[in-house]
């Protein structure tokens, strides 16, 4: 069966059961077409033919005034128009009309919370608790409406509701009391985590909880009492030493606090998140205080001393590192421990990567990429580093598997950006290589995901102009290029080069002179396109000039000393 079949057998049940429900009501005077066209109008929105419907059902509303399921239809495309008032009076009137209808209810509930009704909300929401005692779900919803609204009474009343469904739990009990201390009613907040505690004697954590509560309501003696009955029965209890700590914070005790947070985060029951956590309150306190350094660094030694830590801890450390402006080198043996603990973490292996380029490393990237290989095969921009690190010790067969490789993994979500520079790089190897057809269509590949990469098209057009094939387009690429750079002497001395080729001689030398002007090194190939085009265009005094300024960075170059000789222009 095809897909398109299945497609329209699903279809034609939902429409069926919506027809049935439909015909079971009768309006008198109703137009006995109705069944007909809502059916066409479910016909049309399966096809995705939006206008079609929406025109279809409009006109059904217009037959039954009273058909719930037009409505709820209609509302939907009133939405995809932005028309969020009327898309409201429809979800309103299907639920007014179909009252038992719980989707309808839901539906209509989430519309007023999305158009910022939070009050219209409640009331859809307190009918569907009503009508459906156990819909945990509801409730959930209710409770986070009356928190938005400040509205304490109802959202305790609604705790206790899920309560009745749930049995007390650690969840509730903790929201209830949350809600009793910003209400003020301190007593009641702490006999709500008391009656928790004391449910449930040989929980130590819920012991926390009730210390937490008599901190959070000014019995802080009491709740110090409680961390140090946990911590005598178990020492290593990471709750209870959290709790410890922000007794002693709250105390203004720096002494204790302190110790407390190195014991925290030594501690082996301490989750990486909550080392985070802590180490984040640590960074902000002291940047507040005016960014010292010093203790930062001592706790994070303490845990990377530790075998205890994850990857993520060490992530965090590297980048209060760079924060801080620290040495290179420190970071750096901070990510190779990212790499130990996490092989294929690709931002750590990136950012080492990163640093290796800018010193020059050139065999440490491709160590570091070769290896990414394995761990991140997917990650485009090791293949990258990889292939220029290569091309950049002279490796070009090395460079150009690098790249290949990299191409293998292009896909629809690939940055045009890097997919780009690769096919350029391949284009440059390629050439080199003497494959020149190959060399071009990696060319075009290039400008297809990024039609302004201009290193591309200035070695593109410059190949093009060496052949004197396609000089138009070449000119066409190089002058782009010169657009977007008036003074970068590489683009002008090819666009120059090209106006040559073209015998347009007093074009070239405007161009030509500007790229010497604008060549900071005085290359000698510059010096000697310019005198070329002097020469053709007329100036040979000034043509032999500037030869021998080439010749004098390259004396090697035998056709060179022949122009200077014969004081003209000669190809070969």
């Amino acid at each position: 069966m095809s897909t398109m079949t299945r497609k329209m057998m699903a279809a034609m049940a939902l429409l069926l059961a919506a027809a049935a429900s439909a015909a079971a009501r009768t309006v008198p005077g109703a137009d006995d077409n109705y069944d007909y066209f809502f059916l066409e109008a479910m016909v049309q929105r399966e096809m995705e033919r939006r206008d079609a419907a929406f025109d279809l059902l409009r006109h059904c509303v217009r037959l039954r005034p009273d058909a719930p399921e037009a409505y709820f239809y209609l509302a939907q495309y009133y939405l995809g128009m932005n028309d969020k008032e009327k898309a409201l009076e429809c979800f309103g009137r299907a639920a007014e009309l179909s009252p038992d209808n719980a989707y309808y209810l839901e539906t209509l509930a989430q519309a007023y919370v999305t158009g910022n009704k939070p009050k219209d909300a409640i009331a859809v929401l307190e009918r569907l608790a009503a009508a459906h005692t156990g819909r945990i779900d509801v409730l959930q919803m209710l409770v986070q409406l009356y928190q938005s609204q400040n509205d304490y009474d109802n959202t305790l009343s609604t705790l206790e509701r899920l309560e009745r469904l749930e049995g007390k739990n650690e969840r509730l009990s903790y929201a209830k009391s949350q809600i009793l201390t910003q209400k003020g009613d301190r007593k009641a907040a702490i006999a709500e985590m008391k009656a928790l505690a004391d449910q449930y004697p040989y929980d130590l954590n819920y012991r926390g909880m009730y210390g937490d509560a008599l901190l959070m309501n000014g019995r802080e003696d009491d709740a110090l009492r409680i961390y140090r009955d946990i911590l005598a029965a178990e020492p290593d209890n990471n709750r209870a030493q959290m709790s410890m700590r922000a007794y002693y914070k709250q105390k203004k005790d720096t002494l204790m606090a302190d110790s407390m947070t190195m014991s925290l985060l030594l501690n082996r029951n301490t989750e990486d998140n909550a080392r985070i956590y802590v180490m984040r309150q640590e960074i902000a306190e002291s940047e507040s205080a005016g960014g010292d350094s010093t203790k930062i660094l001592r706790l994070f030694d303490a845990m990377m001393a530790s075998q205890d830590v994850g990857a993520d801890v060490a992530v965090l450390y590297a980048t209060y590192m760079s924060l801080k402006q620290m040495p290179q080198q420190g970071i750096e043996r901070v990510l190779d421990k990212v790499l130990a603990m996490e092989p294929d973490n690709a931002a750590a292996r990136l950012q080492l990567v990163a640093y290796a380029w800018q010193r020059d490393d050139l065999p440490r990237v491709v160590g570091l990429c070769k290896a990414a290989r394995q761990y991140n095969p997917d990650e485009m921009a090791f293949y990258y580093y990889e292939g220029m690190a290569h091309y950049r010790q002279d490796d070009a067969d090395s460079a150009l598997d690098a790249f290949q490789n990299g191409i293998s993994v292009i896909g629809d979500g690939s940055d045009p950006d890097i997919v780009s520079d690769f096919y350029a790089a391949m284009g440059d190897l390629l050439f080199e290589k003497g494959r020149k057809a190959e060399a071009y269509a990696a060319y075009d590949s290039c400008l297809q995901w990024k039609d302004d990469n201009l290193g591309c098209l200035n070695n593109y057009a410059y190949y093009l102009s060496l052949d004197g094939d396609s000089l138009d387009k070449a000119e066409r690429m190089s002058h782009a290029t010169v657009k977007a750079e008036p003074e970068n002497a590489t683009y002008l001395d090819t666009y120059a080069w090209i106006l040559f080729m073209q015998k347009r001689y007093a074009e070239a030398r405007v161009y030509i002179d500007q790229a010497v002007k604008n060549d900071a090194d005085s290359s000698a190939v510059i010096l000697e396109h310019a005198g070329d085009i002097h020469a053709m265009a007329g100036d040979a005094e000034e043509a032999v000039r500037l030869w021998r300024q080439a010749a004098a960075k390259d004396p090697a170059n035998k056709l060179l000393a022949r122009k200077i000789r014969l004081g003209k222009y000669v190809e070969k």
